[in-house]
């Protein structure tokens, strides 16, 4: 496990505020665009390099912003700041704050900055594809904001999960729209059981975090339950996702190819039973988070091939 971040071992500012954005966890967000330009690719689209390139940076970008964001808030309302139980890098947020690598005013200014870096490219993106465009992101941004930030704090509300699925179901759902021009359900089916399984990362994540969370008046649903009933909400997160996939293959909606995205099924089940048996030991937990995360890509690299491969319909 890595050793969490202090200011002697990052006097580099590149790489300081590079960290501070919680890299390790974007590449769930490449996977979520890259669903979404599957699906163009799949309804016979030919995909503009400049615009792929642009709408993938970008929502990484977004995604950053809102880690730090996220990070922001979370110390502001204590639950960072008096988290014993973390299990980094993985809960407990980045420890920048915490460990005095920048200022909470600095994350703040930084994870804005970000923002207004994703604002500028979705106009420069909506000019080019449809005013559609600047409605996903809105929403994209709004989710990401309100996840933490009062007066919503949705993720304390017990919605975080919710929040999560749709933000990267919009993710697929702008990376298509930018290349197709237009609105169309087929990134919405094809980014469902991603969605879902990315969901389930943040929902694993709030095991070793939810006594300082409930401190800090996070009723998230593992905080309510408390971790020996909430470990059966992973296994319906994660049966809901797969049934999803199933299904719209059946519905003849996403190609029989797409059926490899059931591969991540062997690691979300792997991680469930880990689950089950150290739910209430969450420093324990590293090997069922890290098959989540695994189970979520895995998922979205093999829809993506799958869209990209099967003839267009």
């Amino acid at each position: 496990m890595p050793s969490e971040p202090f200011p002697d071992a990052l006097r580099n500012p590149l790489l300081k505020y590079f960290l501070a954005t919680r890299p390790a966890f974007l590449p769930v967000t490449l996977f979520a665009a890259l669903v979404g330009l599957a699906s163009a690719a799949y309804s016979g689209i030919e995909l503009s390099l400049a615009t792929s390139v642009v709408t993938v940076s970008f929502a990484l970008v977004a995604h950053a912003g809102i880690n730090v964001l996220n990070d922001y808030y979370d110390d502001l309302n204590g639950s960072d700041r008096n988290n014993e139980d973390r299990l980094f890098p993985f809960t407990g947020g980045s420890r920048f704050i915490q460990n005095g690598v920048l200022t909470r005013e600095a994350m703040a200014r930084f994870g804005v900055s970000l923002f207004f870096a994703v604002i500028a490219a979705g106009l420069w993106l909506a000019q080019r594809s449809g005013a559609g465009l600047l409605a996903i992101g809105a929403a994209g941004l709004a989710i990401g904001w309100a996840y933490s930030a009062p007066p919503l704090k949705l993720n304390g509300r017990g919605i975080g999960e919710l929040c999560v699925a749709a933000g990267f179901a919009l993710i697929a759902v702008g990376a298509d729209y930018v290349q197709r021009r237009g609105f169309h359900l087929l990134p919405l089916a094809a980014a469902s059981c991603y969605a879902l399984l990315v969901a389930n990362i943040l929902y694993i994540n709030q095991f070793p975090d939810y006594r300082a969370d409930a401190a800090a008046g996070k009723r998230h649903w593992v905080a309510r339950l408390g971790p020996q009933r909430a470990r059966w909400g992973y296994v319906a997160i994660a049966a809901l996702a797969y049934v999803a996939l199933a299904a719209f293959v059946a519905a003849q909606v996403l190609p029989t190819g797409a059926l490899s995205g059931l591969a991540g099924a062997p690691l979300s089940a792997g991680a469930a039973l880990d689950l089950a048996r150290r739910a209430r030991r969450p420093r324990e937990l590293a090997p069922a988070i890290k098959m989540t995360i695994a189970a979520a890509c895995v998922n979205g690299l093999l829809v993506s091939l799958a869209l990209f491969l099967a003839p267009p319909r």
